[in-house]
C-alpha cells in the first residue's frame, strides 16, 4: 500500500497497482480455502481459522479503498479536493500557520494582561514602591 502512495510517477504507481491486484486475487484464494477448511467437519477448532480470514477481508478492504483512491480523476471534484488535503506541503504550511495563529493569540493575552496590570496600578494610590513597579511594567 505504502508504495502505491509513495510512487513518484504515474507509471510506478501503475506496476505498484497491478502487484497490489495480483496480491488481492491471492488474498481471495486464501480466504476461499479458509472458508472451506473452516467449514469442514473434521477442524475442530476453527477460531485460528476465521481470526485468519478476517485479517485477510481487512488487507481486502485497504485494498479497496486504495483502488477506489488510484481510480479518482485528479481534475474530479473529489480529485481535487482530496489533492488539497494530502499536499505534504500544503499540510505543512497549515500546520506552521495554525502555529503561529497561536502563539500570536498567546502574546496578545499577554499583552492585555500586562496593560491590565500597568492601568491598575496607574489608577491606584501612588506610592514610591507602586511607581517603581510601573516603571518596569512599562520597560517590560
Amino acid at each position: 500500500w505504502e508504495k502505491v502512495y509513495a510512487a513518484e510517477t504515474q507509471s510506478h504507481k501503475e506496476k505498484f497497482e497491478a502487484e497490489l491486484k495480483k496480491e488481492i486475487k491471492k488474498l481471495q484464494r486464501l480466504r476461499e480455502q479458509i472458508k472451506s477448511w473452516a467449514s469442514n467437519g473434521d477442524i475442530k477448532d476453527v477460531s485460528e481459522l476465521l481470526d485468519a480470514r478476517r485479517d485477510i477481508e481487512t488487507r481486502m478492504e485497504r485494498f479497496k479503498v486504495c483502488e477506489r483512491e488510484a481510480k479518482t480523476k485528479a481534475y474530479s471534484k473529489e480529485g481535487l479536493m482530496r489533492s488539497a488535503s494530502s499536499d505534504p506541503h500544503e499540510k505543512r504550511k497549515n500546520e506552521v500557520r495554525d502555529w503561529i495563529t497561536e502563539a500570536i493569540e498567546n502574546l496578545q493575552s499577554q499583552i492585555d494582561t500586562q496593560e491590565a496590570t500597568v492601568e491598575e496600578a496607574a489608577t491606584g494610590k501612588r506610592g514610591k514602591g507602586q511607581q517603581d513597579e510601573i516603571r518596569k511594567l512599562q520597560e517590560n
